[in-house]
């Protein structure tokens, strides 16, 4: 049985309403499985989302709507070990990811 999180979209509106994402490149520290980065991704200029654990980011991979693929990046790293170039990203978003 797949799992379902936040069914009613309550959290991504949350999101959604705390931050202006919009023409942003955004990276996103602790991505899971990607349920939230679905959610941000097609209102953002580009997306790098990351999470340390091997099979969620290979789960949010297989799981990329087909037309956010060009727009979301998705890496197996650690916030302390992942290296981001200045001046490429307009906001940083984390959600659960303490």
């Amino acid at each position: 049985m797949p799992r379902v999180v936040d069914a009613e979209g309550t959290h991504l509106a949350a999101v959604l309403r705390a931050a202006d994402f919009s023409d942003k490149r955004v990276l996103e520290v602790g991505c899971g499985e990607g349920r939230l980065t679905w959610g941000i991704a097609p209102v953002a200029s580009s997306v790098l989302a990351f999470d340390p654990v091997a099979e969620d980011v290979a789960r949010a991979r297989a799981d990329c709507p087909g037309e956010l693929r060009e727009k979301v990046r998705l890496e197996v790293a650690s916030a302390a070990e992942i290296e981001i170039p200045p001046l490429t990203v307009d906001l940083v978003f984390f959600s659960w990811s303490l």
